[in-house]
Formats: C-alpha cells, sequence, structure tokens
C-alpha cells in the first residue's frame, strides 16, 4: 500500500487522537494526564508540518538526523511560540557541538565522553542541556545503551558535569505487541530509576514509549514519549 503523502495528513486532528490516548491511558492508571509530555518525532517531516503541530498547541519535537534537524530549527527561529527541541538519536562525537547548541533536550546519552563534550559545548548563555542515559534495558546487541548494571556509576560522573543537567532515563526496549511484556522493561528502568533517587540523584524524567507501545510505558510512568507515525504519517526511507 502506498503511503499517504505528507499533504494529505491532518496533523492537528492526529494530535488530538494521541493525546487523548495518553489521557485515556493516564486515568487508566492513576495518573494526571499534565505528567506525561508528548515528544512529537519530526524527523525526516518538514518544517510546514512542524508549524501545523504548534498552531495545534504541540511545543516539544524530536528529531534524530542532526542535519534535517538544524534546518528545521533554523526555518522555525522565530516561530511563536518557540519549539522546544529534543535530539532523541545516538549521539557520535561530530554531532555534539551543534547539539550543546540548538538543542534543549538530548535523550539517548550513553558514555561519559559524549556527555562531557555535550557540558564544555554548551554556550554559556544557555541552561544547561537536560539529558537522559539511554539504557539498553534488554541487552540487545542492536542498540544502543547502557548495561543497567553500569547506569550508577556513569549517572554519577555526568552529575558532575556544569554544562548538563542530568535529568532521567531512556530506553528502547525490544518489540512486542503483547501489553504485559511491553510493561516488563518499562517497570525495569523505573525500578533502575527509583534507585537512582534513593542514592541522592534528583532525577524527574523517565523517556519511554513510542506509537506501538506507549500505553504500557505510561502503566510504568513514563513522564516523556516520542511519538512520531500516528502524528505526521510514515517516514520516508
Amino acid at each position: 500500500m502506498a503511503e499517504t503523502p505528507d499533504t494529505d495528513i491532518d496533523v492537528a486532528a492526529r494530535l488530538a487522537t494521541v493525546r487523548d490516548q495518553i489521557a485515556a491511558a493516564a486515568q487508566a492508571h492513576a495518573r494526571a494526564p499534565n505528567t506525561i509530555t508528548l515528544v512529537a518525532i519530526s524527523k525526516k517531516k518538514p518544517a510546514t508540518m512542524i508549524e501545523t503541530a504548534l498552531a495545534a498547541g504541540q511545543r516539544d519535537f524530536g528529531e534524530n538526523y542532526l542535519q534535517d534537524a538544524l534546518d528545521k530549527i533554523d526555518a522555525l527561529a522565530d516561530a511563536e511560540p518557540a519549539p522546544i527541541w529534543h535530539f532523541v538519536g545516538d549521539i557520535q562525537s561530530n554531532k555534539t557541538r551543534d547539539i550543546a547548541a540548538h538543542f534543549a533536550w538530548a535523550h539517548a546519552v550513553d558514555r561519559f565522553k559524549i556527555a562531557r563534550r555535550l557540558s564544555e559545548q554548551r554556550p554559556d548563555d544557555m541552561a544547561p542541556l537536560n539529558i537522559c542515559i539511554q539504557v539498553n534495558i534488554d541487552d540487545e546487541d542492536s542498540k544502543s545503551g547502557v548495561a543497567p548494571p553500569d547506569v550508577p556509576e556513569l549517572a554519577a560522573r555526568i552529575a558532575e558535569l556544569p554544562g548538563v543537567c542530568l535529568r532521567g532515563l531512556m530506553t528502547i526496549p525490544a518489540y512486542s505487541d503483547d501489553f504485559e511484556a511491553q510493561r516488563k522493561p518499562f517497570a525495569r528502568l523505573r525500578d533502575i530509576q527509583a534507585d537512582l533517587v534513593a542514592r541522592g540523584f534528583a532525577l524527574d524524567t523517565l523517556s519511554m514509549g513510542m506509537t506501538a507501545d506507549i500505553d504500557a510505558a505510561i502503566a510504568e510512568g513514563a513522564t516523556h514519549v516520542r511519538v512520531g507515525t500516528a502524528i505526521f504519517g510514515a517516514r520516508d526511507t
């Protein structure tokens, strides 16, 4: 089946549907919907679609591809209200300067070297960059992220850096279409964060859950859910 052209996608209506889903999941699990931030994953989508989402009240946008993101950040530099930009992809050393200078969040930090570079390259006139440690919760060879036993040491080192603010943890678990199976890795991530908080870390963010497993993530305490396809349609390959 052919993909729906971008011009035929009703972004505002899709956003409303996703917000309703978030609210329903929150209610089902005794949570307040306003404690869950929707990060609209706009990678490979044009700035015009982000403008439409902004007009519909969406503020937070996630990008994976740096140059594509920088073009959109420039195009929307004067937008009101201003977008809040989240870098959600893998971070290589040659990307840190631009991420530090243009984003409010980095969700996929899994090495101290990357965190240190982000801290050193964060402009002095900007607030510290909010970051999450990416945890490879299912020990998948194909995915980035630090192993769960190594999270406390990395968190301790990152917490000392002045140009970043360690906010919490992020994960992309192995795929499952079973709701209870989806919940298990999210519950493990929540437990890892609870352990860090008990050790004295001031963490408030669990970045977990995407289009296919958003309900399970909310059930286990997600504070940031990352949804792209359900809002903007299928991405070009």
